[in-house]
């Protein structure tokens, strides 16, 4: 059996952090996730998903990310059922993250810093460990500087080139 669910999408509202009666922090969030094709208007749509996500990517999450972020889930689909107030049951499908990626470098606007997965280096955002001034981080080129800005010109040895 298999249950995988990899979406990429922007969050419509902040994310909502609470934290169980033992104290483990969990984060919901929905992601509107643009569909491949357009309607017979010439509209592109989109479906929006719930997501939740816990522990310390739930914290990051609710840090950093907030309403427009575009963000990467990796998880499975779960579903669940709870009785509601009117006292009828409730039938819930959401994804279970087990990962965020923030998609967004930290000064595009967002408030984006890192990957919720456990503070990895990715292209963009965390400065955590490099000066400001490091082009680059983790083997990646930083997104926010541009490889070309010396004259357009960038020094590449002979044993650079794959021929």
């Amino acid at each position: 059996m298999m249950n995988r669910v990899v979406l990429v999408g922007r969050l419509t509202k902040d994310p909502d952090l609470r934290y169980t009666p033992n104290g483990v922090p969990v984060a919901s969030f929905t992601l509107a996730v643009n569909r491949t094709f357009t309607n017979q208007q010439g509209e592109r749509e989109a479906d929006f998903i719930n997501c939740v996500v816990w522990r310390k990517p739930a914290e990051n999450v609710a840090n950093f990310l907030k309403k427009g972020s575009l963000a990467g889930v990796d998880g499975r689909i779960q579903s669940r059922s709870y009785e509601g107030q009117d006292g009828k049951r409730v039938f819930v499908t959401e994804v279970q993250a087990e990962s965020v990626q923030f998609l967004e470098p930290k000064n595009s606007g967002s408030r984006v810093d890192n990957s919720s997965s456990g503070g990895q280096d990715f292209p963009f955002g965390n400065n955590k460990s490099h000066g400001p001034d490091n082009q680059n981080q983790g083997g990646y080129t930083r997104v926010d500087k541009d490889p070309f800005a010396n004259d357009g010109q960038i020094d590449i040895s002979d044993d650079d080139l794959p021929f």
